[in-house]
C-alpha cells in the first residue's frame, strides 16, 4: 500500500526496472522509515545514496526549498533457493530552517530524479547481491546544486551521524578563482589608486582652493 505519491512512484519505477533487470526473481520494495545504516541483519547488503535532489515542503509554514544532499538509505537481501528479494527503504528528512519547528518534512522528487536513482540501486543490487558488473552508476543524480551549504543541524541524516555533504571539485575550483581574484584586487588597491575615495577628496578639496583663489584675487584687483 502506498502512503504518498512519491512512495507510489518509487515502487512503480522499482518494479518495472526490476522486472526487466531480473525477470526470473521476485522482489519486493519496503518503506521503513526505522532503517539504521551499517545495522545489518546476516546476508543484508547496503547502499546508500548520499546526494539525490528533493523538495521539501513543511507543514507548518508552507515553506519549501530544494535540496541537493537528500540521503537514501537501502538494505537489500536476495535468497537465491527462493529466487526472491527484498530491498528496504529510507529517505531521510530534513527540518525547516524557517519556522524552527521540529517536525521532520519528507522530500518530493522528481520522476526523473527517481529513476536515476533507481538505476543506482539496481547497480548496487547486481553487483552485491548477484556478484555482477552493475555497470557505472550515475554520479549527477541532483539536476543542479542547491542556492546554499549544507545546514547540517535541519538534516536527520546529519543528526544520526552519517557524514555525506562534501563540497564539488567545482565548486572548490570557484571558490579557489574567487578567492585568487579577491586578493588581486586587494592588492590592487593598496597601490596608488586615483580614483578612490581619498583622492577624490583631495582633488575636490584643491579645487575648492583654486576657485576661493581665484575669487580673492579678483576681490583684491576691484578694491
Amino acid at each position: 500500500m502506498c502512503t504518498s505519491l512519491t512512495t507510489c512512484e518509487w515502487k512503480k519505477v522499482f518494479y518495472e526496472k526490476m522486472e526487466v533487470a531480473k525477470p526470473a526473481d521476485s522482489w519486493e520494495l519496503i518503506i521503513d522509515p526505522n532503517l539504521k545504516p551499517n545495522e545489518l541483519a546476516p546476508g543484508w547488503k547496503q547502499y546508500l545514496e548520499q546526494h539525490a535532489s528533493g523538495r521539501f515542503h513543511c507543514t507548518w509554514c508552507w515553506h519549501t526549498w530544494q535540496s541537493a544532499n537528500v540521503v537514501i538509505l537501502f538494505h537489500m537481501y536476495l535468497d537465491r533457493t527462493q529466487r526472491a528479494g527484498s530491498v528496504r527503504m529510507r529517505v531521510f528528512k530534513q527540518l525547516c530552517y524557517e519556522c524552527g519547528t521540529a517536525r521532520l518534512d519528507e522530500s518530493s522528487m522528481l520522476e526523473e530524479n527517481i529513476e536515476n536513482l533507481v538505476d543506482n540501486l539496481i547497480t548496487s543490487l547486481r553487483e552485491q547481491c548477484y556478484e555482477e558488473d552493475g555497470g557505472q552508476y550515475r554520479i549527477h543524480v541532483a539536476s543542479r546544486p542547491d542556492s546554499g551549504p549544507h545546514r547540517s543541524e535541519f538534516c536527520e541524516a546529519c543528526q544520526e551521524g552519517i557524514v555525506h555533504w562534501k563540497p564539488s571539485e567545482k565548486l572548490l575550483e570557484e571558490e579557489a578563482t574567487f578567492s585568487s581574484a579577491s586578493n588581486s584586487r586587494a592588492r590592487e588597491g593598496s597601490g596608488y589608486n586615483f580614483f578612490s575615495l581619498r583622492w577624490c577628496l583631495f582633488w575636490a578639496s584643491l579645487c575648492l582652493l583654486v576657485v576661493y583663489l581665484q575669487f580673492s584675487f579678483r576681490r583684491s584687483t576691484f578694491l
